[in-house]
């Protein structure tokens, strides 16, 4: 019964899983004590909390397949449907994180590609989607999770954040096109159902407003707990349903690794260890430590050993490319294609493995050139 229900853990909610045992290993080490109020960052769990609120609303009322069909019913190139499909996400992903980008356009990039009679491109397509996600994501500090950890943990400017990840982000954008030219050219016809583009506008409208008052408390112009409050009350007033279909398996995630990360830092031996290890090679090391626990536990964990916030930015974003679960949102990718009609999961991950470690090891060179 115990291994029934780990086994189901561990495939529903693995890195919480991971979290959760990491937590309760360096509890015997370190024992509980009101020591771990002090390790949890409350901010970073309001703002995150606010911001899953707010994206899941939009998309619950279907504002991003709005958009998606204003830009692709009709005629047109092969070349350019694809690519407006992978950019999608790479844009969508610096607003509502690259997980929400994926779960939203992977399933209607395989609607589209099965309209159009395309599905033969659908690993092309869905992996490089994966890869624009998750690079557009750096770009911004509510792109994904460790940067908005960073963002806080580190008090960077806005200037500090965009000058370290937005050349790596414009650099991306001509490979991702430079990749497209690899399939052939041909026109399509897409029609889409008129249930693809419907939209509730009242409250689009509501939600866009709280996405904004979410900008202002990340730039700390608005306080994240009065956020907090607003977007609770909101939620409550607007659809309360919505709190029901949160991830709050992230935030609990955050709050385990920030108990093994507090747990660590207190003792000696291994605080020693990690540190003399990131001041060496900070960039490697939370790159190749995201390929293993994944890029936002793996910021979590290794910031409390380095005050080198840019190379530990810039190694857990880039150490999203690689393997499959360097990015949680790279999963997400791989089981909503499982579930497409003739589905080939070793063709797909061998093309992901071929794409993500050829992306992974030229911006690790350009990084590590650029210093």
């Amino acid at each position: 019964m115990k291994h029934h229900f780990l086994h189901n853990a561990i495939k529903k909610e693995p890195v919480l899983t991971v979290s959760a045992v990491c937590a309760l290993l360096s509890m015997f080490f370190v024992p509980p004590s009101a020591a771990y109020i002090g390790y949890i960052d409350f901010r970073v769990l309001a703002l995150l909390f606010s911001l899953m609120a707010v994206v899941a609303g939009l998309q619950r009322h279907g504002l991003f397949n709005w958009l998606a069909a204003r830009l692709l019913n009709g005629r047109m190139q092969r070349r350019k449907l694809f690519l407006l499909l992978i950019l999608l996400p790479f844009f969508s992903s610096m607003l509502v994180t690259n997980d929400v980008a994926l779960i939203t356009f992977v399933p209607f990039a395989v609607l589209i590609l099965e309209l159009t009679g395309e599905q033969r491109f659908l690993i092309f397509v869905i992996v490089l989607q994966t890869v624009a996600a998750n690079l557009g994501s750096m770009a911004t500090a509510v792109g994904n999770p460790q940067n908005l950890f960073l963002y806080s943990a580190f008090h960077l400017t806005a200037g500090e954040f965009f000058g370290t990840v937005l050349p790596y982000t414009i650099l991306a954008l001509p490979l991702l096109a430079g990749c497209v030219l690899a399939c052939p050219k041909g026109e399509l016809a897409v029609s889409l159902p008129d249930d693809a583009q419907a939209a509730d506008k009242t409250p689009i409208f509501i939600y866009l407003a709280l996405f904004l008052l979410c900008l202002l408390s990340v730039f700390r112009v608005l306080h994240y707990g009065l956020l907090l409050l607003i977007v609770c009350a909101a939620v409550f007033i607007e659809d309360r349903a919505l709190y029901r279909t949160m991830d709050y398996g992230l935030l609990l995630t955050f709050v385990c690794f920030f108990i093994f990360a507090g747990n660590i830092g207190a003792i000696g031996v291994v605080h020693s260890f990690l540190q003399n290890l990131l001041n060496r090679q900070a960039l490697l090391t939370s790159a190749l430590a995201s390929q293993v626990i994944s890029n936002v536990p793996a910021a979590v964990l290794l910031s409390g050993f380095t005050e080198d916030w840019r190379a530990l930015l810039l190694g857990t974003d880039l150490g999203g490319l690689g393997t499959p679960i360097a990015s949680l949102a790279s999963l997400i990718s791989f089981r909503l294609y499982m579930k497409t009609d003739r589905a080939d999961g070793a063709g797909y991950l061998g093309f992901f493995s071929l794409v993500n470690a050829a992306g992974l090891a030229l911006f690790l060179t350009i990084a590590a050139l650029l210093g």
